[in-house]
């Protein structure tokens, strides 16, 4: 069996008091609204992943992408482990429009509707309307339920290189999930 996570990307894209999010067509995760994105392909970067999934989902592009997060999921299942990239994007270029995968729709600040996103958006989303950046690992059961989790803000990793700091401290995370 091959332990290699798959390496994703998500892109959000955030309009003052709105956010823009897509609702799965297909797939995994079908009906979830979500943000944009998927798998790196071979040989591609993680930023021109993440640029190409949000125009194969929204018929949109982007002017500029900032990581601001990575996520870590694993599965009680036997589920490959994911690992993903999010970026928050800036300056839409185009309207957002249906695609085959992914029905688009903007929603204010105070109406996200977390009951119909994955369960894990709760513990992080929240980060990412206030500018944070974070580093975070999720344990599920099954595709609702979480075992057990962490994030952790960026800020709050004390050490004279903090992104390495909460790189090593998400990979301590995921060898104790293991």
């Amino acid at each position: 069996m091959n332990n290699t996570p798959i390496t994703m990307v998500l892109v959000l894209v955030r309009d003052g008091d709105r956010i823009l999010l897509g609702r799965k067509k297909r797939g995994f995760g079908q009906g979830k609204w979500n943000g944009f994105g998927g798998k790196v392909e071979p040989g591609e970067s993680i930023e021109a992943a993440a640029r190409r999934e949000f125009i194969e989902e929204t018929s949109s592009d982007i002017r500029e992408l900032r990581s601001v997060g990575q996520l870590s999921f694993t599965f009680a299942d036997g589920q490959p482990e994911l690992e993903m990239h999010v970026f928050a994007a800036a300056e839409l270029i185009g309207e957002p429009q249906e695609t085959d995968e992914m029905f688009p729709d903007w929603f204010k600040i105070d109406s996200i509707p977390f009951d119909e996103m994955w369960a894990d958006d709760q513990y992080w989303l929240p980060l990412f309307l206030s500018d944070r950046r974070f580093v975070g690992s999720f344990h599920y059961a099954d595709e609702t339920t979480i075992l057990h989790h962490s994030v952790i803000k960026l800020e709050n990793c004390l050490a004279d290189n903090g992104t390495q700091f909460c790189q090593l401290a998400l990979a301590e995370i995921n060898e104790a999930d293991n």
